[in-house]
């Protein structure tokens, strides 16, 4: 197992940033790595099972594990084959104003180093 934390701040509100984690639909606007999402649920929902769509039809099964609205954090695991990777997030007061989210990683290396990339990038384009 390995464990990654990424971070970015930008001009966004907090309230604004975790309006786009806890709303489903708003997902691919920030995520360029997510094309949609399939679940019954359409907010952040604890126990909510569905999957991410990804580029070139790809679908992961994933599950909403926990979600503190007060904290503005939560977590989830998404099924990679028979491999699981679980994500949890993050929102904060960034320094100087505006926002700063985080994202803790763990899986197996390969995938955790593999998605640092496209997690890092979506981070930038969340808080802006």
């Amino acid at each position: 197992m390995t464990t990654t934390t990424l971070h970015a701040t930008g001009p966004l509100g907090p309230a604004q940033v975790w309006d786009r984690y806890l709303f489903l639909d708003r997902w691919p606007a920030w995520a360029p790595q997510i094309t949609g999402v399939d679940c019954a649920e359409r907010v952040l929902t604890a126990g909510a099972r569905g999957r991410v769509r990804a580029p070139l039809g790809v679908r992961l099964p994933f599950t909403i594990e926990a979600v503190d609205p007060r904290a503005r954090s939560w977590s989830w695991t998404v099924a990679v084959g028979p491999l699981r990777l679980h994500l949890h997030h993050w929102v904060a007061d960034g320094p100087g104003g505006g926002t700063t989210a985080g994202l803790r990683t763990s899986g197996p290396a390969p995938l955790v180093l593999g998605y640092a990339p496209a997690a890092s990038w979506a981070l930038r384009r969340l808080v802006r």
